[in-house]
Formats: structure tokens, sequence, C-alpha cells
């Protein structure tokens, strides 16, 4: 099928879409090595036919919206690897294209969002979840505009401003997408009632409830525990619809670079959040195409 007929602010006023899970715990699953700094971005220029599979594993399961490969890719980033700029913008416009030939795999309409990452996950280390990196909002502003500007130019359908941390990134990252010409959500990462950067979140999500670019704001890379509370809050705050797409409850042992604990993400609590407010609807980290599957059918039959 083709690029959807419809925005997706009104497939949102007709009731709630599947998001995806994942990417890049499809593409471990694929036998894709993502130890490099560019995380899965590293593909876009080595082996993007696997992006596009994993994309396809989503859209097949059942998402309906498909997010790019764009969250670690930035020009700084491919810079490091000894890319130039004409050459890292033409990786950035691939991460749409290959989400969009994936989503013309299938028979239902999806749309694609453009990743959009925070600063932090330029840099390799971890600040993402914490935030506060010492810069302004301006300094952050000018580092993400013209990541936004040549994703925008491939034409997503939006741009997903995704896993921020601090509502002073927040705050640029808005600041950024102005007159780019595509819609916009803006999800955070939490830890409870408060950003990663201790912010409370009515404070966060109020940054975006007059502005009309934005079309949902919400939470993701989170504990599926703490989505039900964000998404009451974001609904309340903005009056918009709610993103969440929460990680799988296990966790990051950093140290020994591997998850431990049981995972709790369950799709059975989808009708809480929807109930909550939320419209976009999936998993972030070690969700994969099994559980989003569950969760869209969930949506399909409430």
């Amino acid at each position: 099928m083709s690029a959807p007929t419809a925005p997706l602010a009104t497939a949102l006023a007709r009731g709630p879409l599947a998001l995806d899970g994942g990417l890049s715990n499809q593409l471990a699953a694929q036998g894709c090595d993502l130890s490099d700094e560019l995380w899965s971005a590293r593909l876009l220029a080595d082996d993007p036919r696997q992006i596009e599979a994993a994309h396809t594993a989503y859209a097949r399961a059942g998402a309906q919206v498909l997010i790019t490969s764009s969250y670690q890719a930035t020009f700084e980033g491919f810079a490091r690897r000894g890319l130039g700029w004409e050459e890292a913008a033409v990786l950035l416009r691939r991460s749409v294209t290959l989400a969009r030939r994936a989503a013309g795999r299938v028979e239902q309409q999806v749309w694609v969002a453009a990743s959009v990452g925070p600063y932090g996950a330029m840099l390799a280390d971890g600040s993402e979840y914490r935030g506060r990196y010492g810069l302004s909002v301006a300094e952050l502003e000018r580092f993400h505009r013209p990541r936004v500007e040549t994703l925008a130019e491939a034409g997503p359908d939006v741009l997903a401003l995704e896993t921020v941390p601090d509502a002073d990134e927040a705050e640029a990252l808005l600041r950024a997408v102005r007159g780019c010409g595509v819609p916009v959500w803006l999800s955070y990462s939490v830890a409870g009632e408060h950003t990663r950067a201790g912010q409370p979140l009515a404070e966060a999500f109020a940054l975006a409830a007059g502005d009309e670019q934005v079309v949902a704001v919400g939470v993701n890379c989170c504990e599926p525990g703490d989505v039900e509370r964000a998404v009451e809050t974001a609904a309340r705050v903005t009056g918009k619809p709610v993103v969440a797409y929460p990680n799988s409850g296990e966790g990051w042992d950093a140290r020994e670079r591997r998850w431990r604990g049981l995972p709790t993400f369950d799709p059975a609590r989808v009708g809480r959040w929807t109930a909550a407010g939320a419209r976009l609807v999936g998993g972030c980290c070690r969700v994969g195409p099994d559980r989003i599957a569950e969760l869209a059918q969930v949506l399909k039959n409430p």
C-alpha cells in the first residue's frame, strides 16, 4: 500500500493505533551486531536491508506506525566515522525511505514516524537517561535543527521527538521543529512521575499544551508500571492524544552489558492506557513483534 491518505492526527481522532516495538532487539534477533557507538544507525550505511526487514516484521505483526532507525543517527556521530555532511544526510533520509518501503509490504495503512533522539544518544554514554548535559536550550536547538530539517525533507508522516530526558531539551526540540512542515509527537523518558532529569511531568507536558504542531505527547523507554499515571497527566495537562511505548520491564546491567529480571510488559494493560487517553500504543526496548501482535489484537478487540 502507498503512503496513508489521512494525516496521523485525523487517524488518532478515530481511535487508538498500534505502534511498533524495539527496533534494536529485532535487529539483534536477525543476527545484527549493534555494539557500535552508532547502534542501529550503523546499518543505514552497512546493511540497510536488515533495517527494512525489521520494520517489515513489525508491520506484519500489526503495527500501524513504524519508527525509523534515525534515533542515534546524527551528523556529528557520522562525522566520527569519517562521513561528510552530504553522506550523512543521505543516510538520514534513507531511514525514512526504508520504513516507507516496509509499510508498503502490508495491506493496512501504516504511518512513518522519523525518530529524533535526544542529544545524549549521540554521546553514546547513557546520558540520554539523565539529561542535564550542561548545554543551553539555544545550544541544543542548534544541534537538533539540521537533523530535523533533513528528516523532514524525506517526507515522514510525523517526527517522533522521543526518549527526551529533560524539559529543557524538549523546549529546544520544539523550537527546532518550527517551520519544518511536519507534525510531531513529544515523548519523555520518565522515572515515576518525573522526567529522567527530575522535573515534574505536569510541568514537562505543559510545554506542548498550546503547540498546534504537536499531535501527541507521552512517554517511552520507561517501566510499564509508570505508563498509566503518565498518560493521565499528559491527557489532563495538554488535552492532546497520548503516546505510550514502554520497555519490556527488564533492567539493563551497564557493567555486564546484559538485561536482568523478568519482563513486565503486558498487552492486557493497554485497555487502561487507552481509557486514560493513550492513542498511540506500542513498545520500546525488548518488546518484539510477537508482543506487538498481541497488543494490536487488544486494540482491535477492546
